[in-house]
């Protein structure tokens, strides 16, 4: 009698294994994907940061001064910003100082970053 009730607790057992296994690793899936795209984002930024920073010193040495807006630099020096995914804060105090600027990634929400509702 006790082998036929230990069968039975580990069948029962191994029926719940499946689904409780199918949904760890579900959730690490998802998981993992959020990750990725929050990660993915950062790294987008960062590197427009820097296309920025490096976009800004060919102009100055080249020109002799610091670009005095970041469509100068989209037309002169191809930087590429896509303005559907970041907003770029350009500030110019001097044409022989480094522009102080700021990338922020846009939310989509209306109204964020100065969108309006459509």
């Amino acid at each position: 009698m006790e082998r036929r009730t230990k069968k039975r607790l580990f069948g029962a057992l191994r029926g719940l294994l499946l689904p409780v296994a199918a949904l760890a690793v579900l959730l690490c899936f998802f998981t993992g994907v959020s990750n990725l795209q929050s990660s993915s984002g950062d790294e987008g930024k960062r590197q427009l940061e820097e296309s920025i920073r490096r976009t800004a010193a060919a102009c100055y040495a080249a020109e002799g001064i610091y670009p005095p807006t970041v469509t100068y630099m989209e037309q002169n020096y191809g930087l590429q910003v896509d303005e559907n995914r970041y907003a770029v804060d350009y500030r110019v105090f001097a044409s022989n100082l480094m522009p102080d600027f700021t990338v922020l990634e846009r939310t989509g929400e209306p109204g964020a970053l100065g969108e309006t509702e459509g």
